[in-house]
């Protein structure tokens, strides 16, 4: 259930409301004149409301922490990809 605030209480106490909401993953409504106008929520709370994680995606990411491939850096994959494509030109050119 979210907290329900008011416009005014949201607006000078915003700094604690940011705080409790990336803290304690806490949501609120704030309600301007008996009216809600705006939902005040974590980015991580509003990614898993409007676009969860697909199966797919959660799985490969399993995979990933468990084969170890999770633990790659940028420098690493961008170095896999030039390697693979070496190989993959050195056999066009056969």
């Amino acid at each position: 259930m979210p907290n329900i605030v008011s416009a005014l209480t949201a607006r000078t106490q915003f700094g604690q409301i940011i705080r409790r909401v990336k803290e304690k993953n806490e949501r609120f409504v704030v309600d301007r004149r008996g009216e809600p106008q705006a939902v005040i929520m974590s980015i991580k709370d509003y990614l898993d409301t409007i676009a969860p994680t697909p199966a797919w995606l959660k799985r490969s990411w399993q995979t990933a922490k468990r084969t170890g491939v999770a633990k790659l850096t940028m420098r690493d994959i961008d170095s896999e990809i030039r390697r693979y494509r070496r190989e993959k030109q050195k056999g066009r050119s056969r």
